[in-house]
């Protein structure tokens, strides 16, 4: 562990940035991703582009589909020891 170095961030990421690069990772196109959650395309480009709020109950369900917890989309710059120290 003494050759561990923290990552250094690189870039903001916003919450519809987070839905969309996890969604990539997921191999999964906007339509697939609609079919799976029964969120209609046409919002989850919204959310994607940042012209939609996420909310608590869609991202519980797109974090089930993305297979990840829903702070890591609804949180995605979210610095655990900037936020301790406050």
């Amino acid at each position: 562990m003494k050759d561990y170095r923290k990552a250094k961030k690189l870039v903001d990421v916003s919450v519809g940035e987070s839905v969309r690069i996890l969604r990539e990772l997921q191999e999964m196109s906007q339509n697939e991703l609609s079919e799976v959650t029964g969120i209609p395309q046409s919002t989850i480009s919204a959310i994607e582009n940042d012209r939609v709020n996420l909310g608590v109950e869609r991202a519980k369900i797109l974090a089930r589909a993305l297979k990840c917890h829903p702070a890591v989309l609804v949180f995605p710059g979210w610095d655990v020891q900037q936020e301790s120290a406050a």
